[in-house]
């Protein structure tokens, strides 16, 4: 399905250094470190639209990820400065895809890919207003 016609930003940059609590003692990241950083592109992401995700949750609007998948290729380390690209890939009316790219200069580290449900506070999926992105209401033949 095509994107929908938006102000949401569909591709993000965000750049950090990375910390010493978030490495092993090789100073290497720790694998878990990545979702958090895939987390933080996504609201990042977000934000650049004008939005963020606690607006979102005072309208009852919790997004949830439903699968991951991550390719490690090289390791981050302590204090490199890294680049993370995050971007819209598709749209449904109660999912959202991204795809990451982490960079250490012009070296890609991590590629992943992840897939977002949208779900009220009782934990039922529901649709992604237009405003944060989504296709609106679902269609009655749903």
């Amino acid at each position: 399905m095509e994107l929908p016609q938006t102000d949401i930003v569909r591709e993000h940059e965000t750049f950090f250094r990375v910390r010493y609590s978030e490495c092993d003692q090789q100073g290497v990241v720790h694998h878990s470190r990545y979702l958090i950083y895939f987390e933080q592109g996504r609201i990042e992401l977000l934000r650049a639209s004008g939005y963020d995700y606690g607006k979102m949750e005072e309208l009852g609007i919790l997004v949830v990820v439903a699968h991951m998948d991550i390719h490690y290729m090289s390791p981050a380390r302590y204090d490199d400065e890294l680049r993370l690209v995050t971007r819209v890939t598709k749209v449904s009316y109660a999912k959202i895809e991204h795809e990451y790219q982490l960079y250490r200069g012009e070296t890609l580290l991590v590629k992943a890919k992840s897939k977002l449900a949208a779900v009220n506070r009782e934990g039922k999926i529901m649709s992604i207003p237009p405003e944060f992105g989504g296709l609106g209401e679902f269609p009655q033949e749903l």
